[in-house]
Parts: structure tokens; sequence; C-alpha cells
């Protein structure tokens, strides 16, 4: 037999080869399970391609690293059926670890397959040796290489199978170390394969075939390339991949904060109004499936707007947060718990019969009955609900909600802090608020806002120095309709900053009438509401309406309340300043009744301070309220402000204001609100009525009572 010898750079290389064939293997697993559709597919073949001619290669290196004494060459048709066998063992065996499991029994099989194929491809390509006479096997080391064959084809199926999940550096470490063990297994599978073949002596080499010197730099070259670019694609592709991920994370994150910000509310994160029509719409169809019953319950706390106009809205805020906290803790089983906006919520809740609302209804009341610790103070408000059963208080979702706001309504007329049970009845009292409220919509287009004026005098007695603008509607079909009955609606629709301006220009075009008709002196007081007062364009409102009417800035007065002016002081300050900059007078409404700093008071640039006529009503019986106002006057003076007392009803009251140093009075002893056409009418007595008690001397008690009498009866 031939003496033959392996070259050991060569043998190096080919084990190189192998381990990395094995290592794209392996990472040609991850690429085909993290991929769908065409992309699969075009991993699964192109790696397979890339797996099998770097096994191919590792065979063909292997027989070129062995050294004989002829010259050998290779059948061309041989040696790339070896090949194609390789490729197609290398794509069964991607194909089987990428499905969705590997059980024994399929292991088996597979190492079965994929072992016949390397071992086919080997002797294949050993068959391809050109020479005579052919080789002679040791049958013993023969079946050797095909025990390694099958036994490292299995190991080979089993670490892609395990690894093939990627991502981590300990994954890309662990298939280091498998592509090591497989690549030894492969070349010993090869080397024992050629250790079973023997050369008699008298070989040579027959015919023409392809020659070992440049296959051997050719198939180096070749397998490199093809394995450097499939690992290198396959890396830009992971890196790809991982960026693609965390973007679709940050997207899927990025949708998850849109859907939680459309479908909930910010500051107390319960469902809004479109995530609870959803469960509404699931709650009656359940309902009717089922053939159970649910309760609607609409809710409004009751007292509120007081604590965010006197305290702030960030107060106001903590204390919905709170209120959230106190209702989600009252409650168990399958609810809903949801905010609609300001101070409304609605709670959907699965019962068994009506007295099961009645109970959470009850539980909800008390719990929010407890005074509230937000920041330093302690806060009270309450709760009113209306409950709606569903099916017999409506079919759908719009009529169970407008007849459990309804309820809620009735609960509230009924004095609040308290539950109600939708009734038909109920309905028309709701319809009638919702038609009223479609008619103030009309009613500055209709020209049906009118402006009374109540005068007021310089104490004790007169004369006249100006009006109290005082806003009154004229309903179609309601008649004369007092603020009370629309104001309320107005400033919780937000129409409260249309009327207002309104109220500016009418109250500006009357005075310039009056002015026209030889009162130049008079002026006008209006009152702003607290949308209005914290409009943007409030002082070039009020530019506007003087430039347009010619009135003097200084025959005008805004009066603001005293829980308005305190809601956020240093913007009061502010625009306060603005106004009386441009010669506008101001006027602290309802003084002793907020929340006022005498610090911030000092500060407001206001002109007069009025009391109001909850003290003054009550000067005969109550001595706190004298004292009250006696204070207030006392205050007013030491900071340079007229006094203006309100509700003056009785003489007596009259000459107690006018002793304390009350600047004006005003109140239906002294005139009632009128429309401005009886005002002149008015005027005229009471100056008549000055002159002749100015002539006779009388004295003020004598004057007072009959001058007072007459105008009250006008």
């Amino acid at each position: 037999m031939l003496e033959t010898s392996y070259d050991s750079f060569i043998v190096i290389v080919s084990v190189l080869v192998a381990m990395l064939a094995s290592f794209t293997a392996l990472d040609m697993a991850g690429r085909v399970v993290h991929s769908t559709g065409n992309v699969a597919l075009v991993w699964l073949f192109g790696g397979g391609f890339s797996m099998g001619i770097g096994i191919w290669a590792m065979h063909f290196i292997g027989m070129l690293s062995m050294n004989m004494e002829m010259v050998m060459s290779y059948n061309a048709a041989l040696t790339a059926l070896s090949a194609a066998i390789a490729v197609c063992a290398s794509i069964f065996a991607l194909w089987l670890v990428c499905s969705g499991d590997l059980p024994l029994q399929r292991l088996m099989g597979g190492a079965f397959i994929l072992g016949s194929g390397v071992v086919a491809m080997h002797y294949t390509g050993m068959a391809a040796l050109m020479f005579t006479p052919g080789i002679v096997w040791k049958w013993g080391w023969v079946a050797l290489s095909v025990v390694i064959a099958l036994v490292a084809s299995g190991a080979a199926l089993w670490l892609a199978f395990n690894l093939r999940e990627g991502g981590t550096s300990r994954t890309t470490v662990l298939r280091i170390g498998a592509s090591i063990v497989m690549g030894c297994a492969i070349a010993g599978m090869h080397y024992t394969g050629m250790v079973a073949a023997e050369f008699p002596v008298h070989s040579h080499a027959v015919g023409q075939g392809v020659n070992s010197d440049w296959l051997a730099i050719l198939v180096t070259v070749v397998t490199l390339s093809i394995l450097g670019i499939t690992l290198l694609v396959s890396m830009l592709d992971a890196r790809l991949q991982t960026r693609t991920s965390l973007l679709a994370s940050s997207l899927a994150e990025a949708n998850r904060e849109l859907a939680q910000l459309a479908l909930h509310d910010n500051l107390t994160r319960l469902p809004n109004r479109i995530l609870l029509e959803d469960r509404l719409e699931q709650a009656i169809n359940k309902a009717n499936r089922e053939k159970t019953q649910f309760a609607l319950m609409f809710m409004d706390l009751d007292g509120f707007k007081a604590v965010n106009d006197a305290f702030g809205h960030h107060i106001g805020d903590n204390l919905l947060v709170g209120v959230t906290e106190r209702m989600s803790q009252q409650m168990t089983g399958y609810y809903t718990l949801a905010r609609l906006g300001g101070d409304e919520f609605v709670l959907l809740a699965e019962i068994g019969e009506p007295n099961d609302a009645a109970a959470i209804a009850d539980k909800l009341v008390k719990a929010v009955d407890c005074p509230f610790d937000i920041s330093r103070y302690e806060l009270v408000v309450s709760l009113s609900i209306g409950i709606a059963v569903y099916p017999g208080d409506g079919v759908d979702e719009r009529e169970l909600m407008f007849n459990a706001d309804a309820a809620m309504y009735h609960t509230k007329n009924s004095g609040r802090n308290g539950y109600t049970f939708f009734q038909p009845s109920m309905n028309l009292q709701a319809q009638s608020q919702l038609q009223l409220n479609n008619d103030l919509r009309q009613a500055l287009e209709n020209d049906e806002l009118r402006l009374f004026y109540q005068p007021k005098y310089c104490a004790p007695r007169g004369p006249i120095l100006g009006f109290e603008a005082l806003l009154r509607w004229q309903h179609p079909h309601h008649g004369l309709l007092s603020p009370d009955k629309f104001l309320p609606m107005a400033e919780k629709t937000g129409m409260i900053i249309s009327i207002g301006n309104w109220v500016i220009h009418e109250a500006c075009r009357q005075l310039r009438q009056w002015h026209l008709q030889d009162h130049p002196d008079w002026t006008v007081a209006v009152n702003l509401s607290a949308l209005q007062f914290e409009q943007a364009n409030l002082v070039e409102t009020v530019i506007e309406a003087l430039t347009k009417h010619q009135i003097p800035a200084e025959q005008l007065t805004l009066e603001v309340t005293e829980t308005i002016a305190m809601r956020d002081p240093d913007e009061s300050v502010r625009i306060l300043t603005e106004l009386t900059q441009l010669g506008v007078k101001a006027s602290i409404d309802d003084f002793g009744t907020g929340y006022s700093s005498l610090l911030y008071l000092k500060r407001l640039p206001a002109s007069e301070l009025k009391i109001d006529r909850a003290f003054v009503s009550e000067l005969q019986h109550q001595k706190e309220d004298a004292t009250i106002v006696a204070a207030i006057v006392a205050l007013a003076q030491s900071l340079q402000l007229k006094v203006v007392a309100e509700g003056v009803e009785t003489a007596e009251q009259q000459a107690f204001l006018t002793s304390l140093g009350c600047n004006m009075l005003q109140g239906y002893l002294l005139g009632r609100p009128m429309p401005p056409e009886r005002v002149s009418e008015m005027a005229n007595f009471v100056a008549g009525a000055i002159e002749e008690a100015a002539a006779t001397e009388s004295s003020c008690s004598d004057t007072c009572r009959p001058l007072t009498a007459e105008v009250a009866a006008l």
C-alpha cells in the first residue's frame, strides 16, 4: 500500500472550516426561527447552502491535506454530486431544527437522515478520485465513521434546536462552544473515513479530472467567502432586527401610552367617556344575553366649585384624586368607574337587584362625606347620585345616561348628598333644563337679554352716583328670568364669556345715552364672572367698549367677587392693574364671604369694597354682623377705599351704615333694579325730593323714610 501523510496546516484549516460551518448552521437556525414568509425561506435555503458548502469544503480540504506519491485528480460530476448531497442534507437539518418541537423519535430520524447524507457526501467525494486500481476499504473503520456521523448529526441537531433562540451574549458564547464540538465531530468522522481507505502500491491516475492544486485554492477561497458573507449578512440582519425590535417595542409602548391617553382621564387615570361608552355597550349585550341587569350611576360633587374657586385648581385636582381613591376603595366585583370631566363621575356596576345599587350608592355617599385632608386644608364636599337600572330605565346607552343624569339633578334639587332612582317624571324637568340651555344659546342672537339697573346712592339719601347693571333674560315663553335661573348654566357651558362681553358693551352704550340726557356724572358698575375675568382678551374688550361708546374710563366700574380675586392673587393683581391703569375702577364684591389675605387685599388696585348683603340683612338681629360690618368699614377706610353697602332694605340699616361711614348705599329701600326707560323718571323724582328736603331743612331721619318709600314704589 502507498504511504500517506497529512499536512498539519491544511488539517487545521479543514477543522476551522468545519467549526465555521457549524457556527453558520447554528446562526442560520436562529435567523429562520425569527423570520416569516419568504424571508424565512431565503434564510433556510441560503443558510442550508452555506452550511452544506462548508461541510463539503472541509471534506475536500481534508482530502487535499493527504500527501501521496501519485498526483490526484477528481471526477467533476461526482465532486459536484457530493457537494449537492451536503447542501441538501444541510437544508433538511435547518428545516428540522426550526420546527415547533423536536421529540426524541424525530431527533433520531433526523440524525439518521443527516448522518446518512454526510456519509454519502464523504464517500461520493472519495469515489471522485480518478486512479486505478481502486481504494481498498477497511470496513471496520468505515462502520466507525458511519457511527460517528450519526452520533455527530444527532448532537448537532440537538444543539442547533436548543440554541436557535439568540439575541444574548450568553447564547453567542454557547453557540461558539457548540460550533467547536460540532466541528471536531465532523472532522473526526472525515479523518476516520480517510483512515478506512488504503491505496495499492501500483496505483496511478487515469483520465483528465480536476487538478488538486488549484482545487485546493478554489475550494478554500470560495468556501471562506461564502461562509464569511453569510455570517456578515446574518450579523447585519441580527443588528437590524435588534434595532427593529427596539423600535417596535418603543412603538408598542407609545401606542399603549396613546391608548391610555385616549381612553383614560389624565388626572385620575379612570376610564373616560370613550371607554365608558364601550363598556356600557358590552354591559348591555351581556345583560341581554344572560338576562341580567346592571346599574348606571351618574355622580356629581356638591361644593366642588367653591373649593376650586377658593383654593385654586391645584387643590381642586388633588381633591378629585382623593375622591377617586375613596370611591374605588368601596367597589368590589365587576364595575367601571369613569370620569367624564370636571367633577362628574359615572359608575357602571353589575347588580342582582335594585337594592344592590342603593347599597353601593349609600357607601359612596358616606365615603365622600368624610372630610378630605388636602395640603394644609380640611375640605368637605358631598356626592349627589342619580341611578338608572337596565333594562327598566333605558334601552340604549344614550337613554340610560340621560335618565341617570336626570335622577342626579333631582338629587341636587332635593337637598344633595344622597342618591335617587330614576322616575319617568324626572325627564320633564331634565328636558326643560335642556330646552332652556338651547334657548340660551339663541338669546343673544334674538336680542332677548336685558340689563336692569339698580341705583347707588351717596349715603344717606342721595344724590344718585351711578348704577349697577344686572342681567335679566326676557324669555319668549317663560317671561322675565332672573340670573339665578340661567347664569349657572351659562357658566357651566362657557356661554358666560360672550354674555359677559355683551353686558360690558350694553352697559357702556346705555351710560352714553344717560350722559347725552344731561347726566354726565353717572357711572355704571358691571359684574365679572370667573371665566370672563380669566380671559386673556378682557382688557381689549373693555378698551373696545369704552372707545366705541365714548365713555370716560373712570366712569366704568368692574366688580370682581372676593372669591374670584383670591383664586390666583398674583394674576388678579396683574389684571386689575392693567384695567386701573386705563382709568377703570375696580370693586371687590361680596366682601367678607371669601378667604381674603390682607396682604393681597392691600396689593389689589381696587377703589371700593362692597359689603355683602348677608351681613346687612342681619344688622338688627345679629350683633356679630354689626361688628363685622364696622370692621370692614374701618379696614376699607384705612386702605383709603370707598365702601358700598348692598341689600339696604330698612331705614334703620340706612342710618346705621351711614353712621359707620359707608360712602354709598344700594338696596330695595332706595331703589329696585329697573329697566333703563324708568331710570330717568326715578332720577328726576329723587332729585326733586332731595331739593325739597334741603329747602325745608328737615332732619335726615324724617326725610329718609318718605323718600325711600316713594322710590321703592317706583
